[in-house]
C-alpha cells in the first residue's frame, strides 16, 4: 500500500457537490422560510431582486418580497431537486437582510460555501481578516457576518474568539497569527 499524506487520504472538509440525478423527483412538499428586513434596506432589495430571484431559479426556488410588510419569502417548488437549497435559501434572506450585498449573498448557495455570525467585543480589523482566510468579512456592530469555505470560517472564529478572550490589541493576534 503506498503512503499518502493525511489530505490525500481524507478530506473531512471535502463537500461533493449536489447531482440532480440524486433526486429526480423533485420535493413532496412545499417548504418556504420568511424573513424580516430593517426599512432602509429596501430600496436597495428592490433594485437588485431580480438577480437574487434568477439565481434562485436556477434551483428550482420562488422568492418574493414584500414591501408593505418589510419581509422577504423563499419557498420551494416542484422544480426543486436539492433538498438542502431550502436551507441555503434561508441563510441567503438573513445575508440580504444584514446588508451583505447581493452578488456576495448570492454565492452563500453554492455547495463548497458556508458563513457565519461571531459576537465580538473588540474592534475587529476587517481587511487583515478577509486576508488571513480568505473569506468575505462584513462588521456590523457588535458581530461579525463572514462567507467562505467550512475550513477558512472555523481559522476566522478561532481567531475572533482569541481577540476577545486576550487583552492584547487585536492586529498584534492577527499578526502573530499571519506569521505562523
Amino acid at each position: 500500500m503506498a503512503e499518502c499524506s493525511p489530505e490525500e487520504y481524507i478530506s473531512h472538509w471535502r463537500i461533493e457537490k449536489f447531482d440532480p440525478a440524486w433526486n429526480p423527483t423533485g420535493k413532496l412538499e412545499v417548504s418556504s422560510f420568511c424573513r424580516r428586513y430593517p426599512h432602509y434596506r429596501e430600496t436597495y432589495l428592490q433594485a437588485c431582486w431580480q438577480s437574487v430571484q434568477s439565481a434562485l431559479k436556477e434551483y428550482g426556488v420562488a422568492c418574493n418580497l414584500n414591501p408593505v410588510e418589510g419581509s422577504m419569502t423563499v419557498s420551494t417548488t416542484k422544480k426543486t431537486r436539492d433538498p438542502y437549497i431550502t436551507v441555503k435559501a434561508r441563510d441567503l434572506l438573513r445575508l440580504l437582510s444584514r446588508s451583505v450585498p447581493a452578488p456576495q449573498a448570492i454565492k452563500i448557495l453554492e455547495d463548497d460555501m458556508s458563513y457565519d455570525i461571531i459576537n465580538t467585543r473588540k474592534w475587529v480589523r476587517k481587511k487583515a481578516l478577509e486576508t488571513l482566510t480568505n473569506c468575505c468579512i462584513l462588521v456590523q456592530g457588535n458581530t461579525v457576518a463572514a462567507m467562505g469555505s467550512f475550513r477558512a470560517l472555523k481559522k476566522l472564529r478561532r481567531i475572533v474568539g482569541y481577540i476577545n478572550s486576550t487583552s492584547w490589541d487585536p492586529l498584534a493576534i492577527i499578526n502573530a497569527e499571519y506569521n505562523r
